[in-house]
């Protein structure tokens, strides 16, 4: 939020008086989340996301089914497919195809449980160049997920590095981040960084099964339950009393991803 109070103007002096409330509301909310995670019987239990919440954010257009949701998940994902020039040199389209994920779950962070009840979307090619399997990204789109008690929202967003060829070890990795947001925090407040961002090596917990012949749609589930989560970065003032809010930074073994995910998969033959 951008605020100017270099002049004497009575706007600016408002809207700073405006922020400066909100900033001090949602730090007296942290501190006394911070407050009772250090004793009585919110330290017993995690902050888990406001389900309701999630349910009112989804409300009119979005209110639909899980089918119906899943399917305008799928249907977005195809639009962000990488274009045929985005297709390595020597790609031949007919051998290479778009697959777009969408996936509902859980998701903890420290001391965070978050229900991932919305579909987030993932979308990417996948072929063979001279016999060398490539892949190149195209977009991912995840809501916000709301925290109960608290006026925070965190929001899965792409890492910059994927890597989703299976094996008998894992199913994919994925690099993330997880902005943070809500009255007061900063733009740039998130878990995780471009450069230094959640790493997931997710494992088959499902093995995969043919939901559609046509157009091909699979299902399977992944998790990972192994992965380390950092303190938060870019928050300024704020993040000390967000480390101690949320449990950062927590190390492996505390944190966790489950997804129930469908892929739809579409040829590169014949688009032009």
């Amino acid at each position: 939020m951008d605020i100017d109070i270099a002049g004497p103007s009575r706007p600016s002096a408002i809207h700073l008086e405006a922020f400066m409330l909100r900033a001090r509301r949602l730090v007296m909310a942290l501190s006394a989340l911070a407050l009772a995670a250090g004793t009585g019987a919110a330290a017993a239990g995690p902050v888990r996301a406001d389900a309701n919440a999630n349910a009112n954010a989804n409300s009119g257009a979005n209110a639909n089914s899980g089918a119906d949701a899943d399917a305008d998940a799928r249907q977005r994902g195809f639009a962000d497919c990488p274009s045929l020039s985005e297709l390595p040199e020597g790609a031949d389209p007919a051998k290479w195809r778009c697959e777009a994920m969408t996936a509902t779950g859980h998701l903890t962070l420290g001391r965070v449980e978050v229900p991932i009840d919305r579909p987030l979307a993932i979308t990417f090619a996948e072929g063979r160049v001279d016999g060398e399997f490539r892949q190149v990204f195209g977009a991912m789109a995840a809501p916000p997920l709301r925290v109960r008690g608290t006026p925070l929202s965190i929001t899965p967003r792409y890492g910059g590095y994927s890597d989703f060829e299976s094996d008998d070890e894992r199913r994919g990795e994925l690099d993330l981040t997880f902005r943070i947001s809500g009255p007061g925090v900063p733009r740039g407040c998130s878990i995780g960084t471009d450069a230094a961002p959640v790493h997931l090596v997710l494992m088959e917990t499902d093995p995969p099964r043919v939901v559609s012949p046509d157009p091909l749609v699979v299902a399977f589930g992944v998790a990972d339950n192994r992965f380390a989560a950092p303190g938060t970065s870019g928050c300024g003032r704020l993040g000390p009393v967000l480390d101690k809010v949320l449990r950062l930074p927590a190390p492996a073994g505390v944190n966790g991803i489950d997804l129930d995910a469908r892929v739809a998969m579409r040829s590169y033959g014949g688009v032009e």
